[in-house]
C-alpha cells in the first residue's frame, strides 16, 4: 500500500473534462491527483468532432491545433432513414480529432506540469467527511481538499453515489448503446454526416491520418432485436439507410471489433453530488447528434476550475463554491442540453425525422438558429 499523500483537488477520470481540469490546476500551482481507470493512449466511444469555440481554450493548455493540421470541418449532410440528404452549412465549424491522440496529448502536457497521474487505477470511494475528502482506489487511499468526478457517461462511481438517474430506469432517455470504429473510407475532409435509422442515427467525419470516426448511437431493444449481435444490427437495422449499407459494406474497418458502451442515460444530472464537483458527461450529457460533448467537457473545466481557485484562495466558501459552479454550468449548458434532447426525440424515426428535416432544410434562419442553439461562444 503506498503511503497516504493530501492533495489540493483529486480528479476521478482522466478523459478531457478531467486531464483540462488537472491542467489548469498545476499550472496554476495546486497539488493535482488525477486517477484513470485505462492507460494512455487508449480509445473511448466518443464522435470525435470538436467545435472551433474550443481551438483557443486547447491553445491556452498547451495544444496548438493548427500545427496538428487536422481536417477543418464546416459541412454538415443529414439524411433521413430512407436516405435523403438534406445539407446545412456549420457557421461556427470544427475539427477532427480521435481521442486517441488528444487525450494522449493532454496526458503528457498534464506530466509536465507535474499532475500526479495514476493510471490504471480504479477508484472505489470517494466520501467526504470533516471538509476533506478520501479517496479510495484499489491500489492506494489519498485525501483531498477539493474532489471532481470526470468519469464520463456511465461508471460505477454514479452507483456508489446513487444518483437519481440511475436509479430511474423508466423514460425515453435511459438505456442507449453506443458503437465506435475507426475506418479507411473516401470521405470529404470538410464534413461531418449524421444518417439516420430506425431508432438511432450514425455520424462520420475525418479524424488525423487519413482516417474517420464512425460513431452511432442507438436503443438497447435494437440490439436485443438482432440477438445481441451488432453485426446483425447493423447489416438489417442501419444497412436500411443506403448511405449507411453502403459504408458498412466497402469501408476498410481499423478495430478488430467495435468499441461498445452501454447503459447511456441522457436524463438530467446534478453538478454536484456530496461536495464532489462534476464535470463532462458525468454532469449532463448532451446527445452525441450535437457533435459537441466534447467542447462542454472542456469549458466545464474551465468553469469549475474559477471556483476551485477562489476556494483554495479562501476567497469563496464551500457552498458558495459549489453553488457558483452549478449556476455556471447551467447558465452556459442547460439550454443546449434541452434542445439536443427534443431534438434527439424527432431523430431515427421514419415520419418525425423526414418532416424535421424538411422543415429546418427550408428555412436557413432556424437551422442556423437550431445549430447555434447547440454550440457556445469560444472561451
Amino acid at each position: 500500500m503506498l503511503k497516504t499523500v493530501t492533495y489540493d483537488i483529486a480528479i476521478v477520470g482522466g478523459g478531457l473534462a478531467g486531464l483540462s481540469l488537472a491542467i489548469q490546476a498545476a499550472k496554476a500551482g495546486y497539488s493535482t491527483a488525477l486517477y484513470e481507470k485505462e492507460v494512455y493512449p487508449f480509445s473511448k466511444v466518443c464522435g470525435e468532432y470538436i467545435s472551433l469555440e474550443s481551438k483557443d481554450f486547447l491553445a491556452s493548455l498547451g495544444v496548438d491545433i493548427d500545427a496538428l493540421q487536422l481536417p477543418v470541418i464546416n459541412k454538415l449532410n443529414v439524411t433521413d432513414v430512407a436516405g435523403k440528404a438534406y445539407p446545412f452549412s456549420l457557421p461556427l465549424g470544427g475539427f477532427g480529432i480521435s481521442r486517441y491522440m488528444l487525450d494522449h496529448l493532454l496526458f503528457k502536457i498534464a506530466l509536465q506540469h507535474g499532475v500526479h497521474v495514476f493510471t490504471n487505477t480504479r477508484v472505489e470511494n470517494v466520501v467526504f467527511n470533516n471538509n476533506k475528502f478520501t479517496v479510495t482506489t484499489n491500489k492506494h487511499q489519498n485525501l483531498a481538499t477539493i474532489a471532481a468526478g470526470c468519469f464520463g457517461k456511465r461508471s460505477s462511481m454514479d452507483v456508489k453515489l446513487k444518483r437519481p438517474f440511475v436509479k430511474n430506469r423508466s423514460g425515453g432517455l435511459q438505456n442507449y448503446i453506443g458503437i465506435k470504429y475507426h475506418i479507411k473510407y473516401p470521405h470529404a475532409n470538410d464534413l461531418i454526416e449524421l444518417h439516420n435509422f430506425k431508432d438511432g442515427y450514425c455520424g462520420i467525419s475525418r479524424i488525423e491520418g487519413d482516417k474517420c470516426c464512425l460513431c452511432y448511437l442507438t436503443t438497447a431493444s435494437n440490439l436485443k432485436a438482432s440477438g445481441n449481435s451488432i453485426k446483425k444490427m447493423e447489416e438489417e437495422i442501419l444497412g436500411q439507410n443506403p448511405h449507411l449499407e453502403k459504408i458498412f459494406s466497402t469501408a476498410d474497418f481499423l478495430y478488430d471489433k467495435p468499441l461498445a458502451i452501454s447503459k447511456i442515460s441522457f436524463s438530467k444530472k446534478s453538478q454536484v453530488e456530496d461536495h464532489i464537483l462534476m464535470l463532462g458527461d458525468a454532469a449532463g450529457l448532451i446527445t452525441p447528434l450535437c457533435g459537441n460533448g466534447m467542447s462542454m467537457a472542456m469549458h466545464a473545466s474551465k468553469l469549475a476550475f474559477e471556483q476551485m481557485d477562489a476556494y483554495l484562495k479562501k476567497d469563496i466558501s464551500r457552498a458558495d463554491m459549489e453553488a457558483m459552479y452549478s449556476e455556471n454550468w447551467k447558465e452556459n449548458f442547460g439550454k443546449r442540453l434541452v434542445v439536443g434532447r427534443l431534438v434527439q426525440r424527432l431523430f431515427g424515426n421514419n415520419t418525425s425525422t423526414a418532416l424535421f428535416l424538411k422543415l429546418i432544410h427550408k428555412s436557413k434562419w432556424l437551422s442556423n438558429k437550431l445549430i447555434q442553439s447547440t454550440h457556445g461562444q469560444p472561451f
